[in-house]
């Protein structure tokens, strides 16, 4: 027995006795799988983007590229403000623009002065992306990265030279600015630009000009625990809009396919498919929904009365997490360099919406019952297991069981309007069908019904009151349901 451990023979002991006391093992995973950090991204759901640089002081969506870095001079600049706001809105994360398609540099590249250190602000010694990063930090929210593959600015963008410049500031980022949870790469790729002085229109080929698979290994390298964002992935993909929502369904598989016969990359894909990506995709690739607070994604005083209501952001969170997607909302600062009061007052009073509907589980305490368990009712795939708030559980049913139904009855009769599906993910994405269902005395009445469950689906609909609901599922293998939660929305 030497150099196995005491637990390593437990657990041994433990499947032996399991083993010859006829005990039923998990289901076999279906479909392609989740990576454990495509896993962990999936429990964030809800976090933000910041789309702030020279563009804020020019009142451009997309800037040139021959921005002078004098613009550039954020009078109340607060990281704390800014990141506070999001962590208190409920947000995972925070996602920054480091360097946005103009090329200007929100923090001191050594590969470049067109940055902050070229700037007035804080005497040409500030950092943002510092600021950002040591903020989220503090307030426990995790740090990501936007990159502009496209520049504006470089003289030599188009060219070979370029591509190293630009891994080379990737690397910077990755290694001095602490674990990064996602790197995001836009699909903008060249056109009209500065270019040094050249002021003139340079095509690449987005398939083959950044020899995208090795540009990855750099973040696969520098960052593991980082997912890479694009409308190819190839950890999350673009949801194939800007307006806040995720097709119905939208299946976490996916196979990117290029335009014209050309192979799929970021800005070359048909990217429409990504609302509802692919049922028995190629690749784990969820969707990421992009959606800016206000109708442009940097900051313009004209739009300061045109911000998101409460209710309209709740819309999209329904729209997007509760499709089985994430939500990033883009959250611009103004030229002081702080959330503006309007934007702020809206993100976070639709917290206190989400709060005051998610926050109790009319379902805790329920008995649940299955028309089939797995393995003879085993604790380990019991009904019950739905209902605990615990993700690493399940209910599931025997391999021939495919279609199957999990019933609560309630200690009374129950109001609700929004329900909480989830599948327990590592096993992969299972359900084809779901239907819901509350008894009225007499029969079953059916009030919500779809395709697709995944790492979350939510109903959202007309007040239900029972006292005995069920979820009915159908697909090609058993399913393994994690979460069946009730709630009740306030008015608002």
């Amino acid at each position: 027995m030497a150099g196995i451990s005491k637990a390593a023979v437990a657990a041994a002991g433990i499947l032996i006795l399991a083993a010859l006391a006829g005990a039923a093992d998990p289901p076999a995973p279906y479909g392609v799988l989740p990576s454990p950090g495509q896993l962990a991204w999936h429990q964030l759901e809800f976090y933000g983007f910041v789309h702030f640089t020279i563009n804020t002081f020019t009142d451009k969506e997309w800037g040139y590229g021959d921005e002078s870095p004098a613009l550039f001079d954020p009078t109340e600049f607060s990281a704390e403000q800014i990141v506070g706001a999001m962590a208190d809105a409920g947000m995972a994360g925070v996602i920054l623009t480091c360097k946005h398609h103009d090329g200007f540099c929100l923090w001191p590249s050594r590969y470049t002065r067109h940055s902050v250190a070229a700037s007035p602000w804080r005497n040409g010694k500030g950092d943002v992306v510092r600021a950002f990063a040591d903020a989220c930090r503090a307030r426990g929210l995790r740090f990501g990265i936007y990159l502009s593959p496209w520049d504006r600015n470089h003289p030599e963008y188009g060219r070979p030279a370029y591509v190293e410049y630009y891994r080379n500031q990737l690397r910077e980022l990755l290694t001095q600015y602490g674990p990064a949870f996602e790197v995001w790469f836009d699909g903008a790729n060249g056109g009209d630009g500065y270019y040094g002085g050249a002021r003139k229109r340079r095509i690449i080929d987005p398939t083959t000009y950044y020899d995208w698979p090795n540009t990855w290994k750099i973040v696969r390298e520098l960052a593991p625990e980082a997912c890479m964002f694009s409308d190819v992935g190839p950890d999350i993909r673009w949801v194939g809009n800007e307006r806040g929502y995720a097709g119905d369904p939208c299946w976490a598989t996916y196979t990117p396919r290029g335009r014209n016969g050309q192979p799929a990359a970021p800005g070359q894909a048909i990217y429409q498919e990504g609302e509802n990506g692919h049922r028995g995709g190629k690749y784990w690739m969820p969707a990421e929904v992009d959606v800016s607070i206000r109708p442009g994604w940097f900051w313009h005083e004209r739009e300061n009365d045109k911000v998101r209501t409460p209710g309209n952001l709740v819309e999209l969170y329904y729209q997007s997490v509760g499709r089985g997607a994430s939500l990033l909302l883009n959250l611009p600062p103004d030229r002081r360099g702080r959330l503006h009061e309007n934007d702020v007052a809206s993100l976070l009073a639709m917290r206190r919406i989400l709060d005051a509907t998610f926050g109790r589980d009319l379902a805790r305490g329920a008995k649940a019952t299955a028309s089939n368990s797995r393995g003879g009712g085993e604790q380990r795939f019991a009904p019950a297991n739905a209902l605990d708030g615990n993700g690493a559980t399940y209910w599931s049913t025997d391999d021939s069981v495919t279609s199957a139904v999990l019933e609560l009855e309630l200690a009374g009769e129950t109001t609700f309007n929004v329900i909480s599906l989830r599948e327990f993910l590592p096993l992969g994405q299972r359900v084809e069908t779901w239907a819901l269902e509350r008894w009225n005395g007499s029969a079953w009445i059916e009030f919500g019904a779809g395709t697709a469950i995944g790492s979350r689906r939510l109903w959202r609909g007309g007040a239900q009151t029972a006292a005995k609901i069920r979820l009915r599922v159908t697909g090609p293998v058993c399913p393994a349901i994690s979460e069946f939660a009730l709630y009740r929305e306030p008015v608002h």
